[in-house]
């Protein structure tokens, strides 16, 4: 074989793998790629091996099926009470269907972005400043549904919305941080009062508590000191009726009851009583003396 014949044949090698290698194509996972036909769409290939017509087939697109976040520049808008603010948001989408995605629109990103921007400022212009800075959840939702029905026709299934930033006029932003002082001033002070409040309501607790704790031992020590009075005074009474007792069983004679009556009679007489009177028999009394004292001589 000559030089030119082996050359001849190595081009011919040469285009034959680029033939097949422009016919065989691999689609990757999470991945489809749109086809098309002597210009015309044929077909959308999903995961997997494919095979090409060369010259008649091309691939048009090759669209992800991952879900995509668009972080959308902020967007001047205006509130039903004639306050302009910026704000941005963050799209969710994933494309569901390719052939739509490649043949609904010009430039499908461009397109969300814009009706993203459109639908923020015809939600945001009927709220008025203090409903759009407290109504995320509200702006967000309704966002959503609106994006998602209107990017049904490019293929785009829209999952989440978030109002990422709303930044107010700086005229705004400080009212409403003298607001906030003011707000954070009025609790510190309600606080503080509240404080007050329970700390003398306690005080007062206290002093009753122990007002009542001393008048309860002020009243316990009294009941005791009468109780041991009451007990001293029933032993007297005891003793005395024990010494009557024993008396009487003793059977005392005249002249003990009249050396008891001269004992009362001198206790009456060492007292501060001014008139003294002097029973009738005391001549009886004097004589029995005598003689006592007679018989303590003998």
């Amino acid at each position: 074989m000559s030089i030119p014949q082996i050359i001849g044949f190595v081009v011919i090698l040469i285009i034959i793998a680029g033939i097949i290698g422009y016919s065989v194509r691999i689609v990757p996972q999470a991945n489809t790629y749109v086809l098309e036909r002597l210009g015309a769409y044929h077909s959308t290939w999903t995961t997997g091996l494919h095979f090409m017509i060369p010259f008649l087939d091309r691939i048009s697109n090759k669209v992800s099926l991952k879900e995509i976040v668009r972080d959308f520049a902020p967007q001047p808008v205006i509130t039903k009470d004639n306050v302009t603010m910026m704000i941005d948001t963050v799209v969710y989408l994933q494309i569901i269907d390719a052939k739509l995605f490649t043949y609904g629109v010009e430039r499908p990103m461009n397109a969300t972005e814009n009706l993203t921007a459109t639908t923020l400022r015809n939600i945001i212009g009927d709220l008025e400043l203090d409903e759009t800075l407290t109504s995320r959840d509200i702006i967000n939702t309704k966002m959503r549904a609106i994006l998602d029905e209107a990017t049904d026709p490019w293929g785009i299934k829209v999952s989440r919305v978030e109002v990422k930033n709303i930044i107010p006029p700086h005229d705004i932003q400080e009212s409403m941080e003298k607001q906030m002082r003011a707000e954070r001033e009025k609790r510190e002070k309600i606080l503080n009062a509240e404080g007050e409040k329970s700390a003398s309501i306690l005080r007062a607790e206290g002093e009753k508590e122990s007002t009542i704790l001393r008048a309860n031992a002020k009243k316990e020590a009294m009941i005791a000191e009468a109780e041991g009075e009451a007990t001293a005074m029933e032993r007297i009474f005891l003793a005395q009726a024990n010494g009557v007792a024993m008396i009487n069983n003793a059977n005392p004679g005249k002249a003990f009851l009249t050396i008891k009556g001269f004992e009362t009679l001198e206790k009456v007489a060492d007292g501060q009583a001014t008139k003294i009177i002097i029973p009738s028999n005391i001549q009886d009394i004097s004589a029995t003396l005598t003689s006592l004292v007679e018989v303590v001589k003998k």
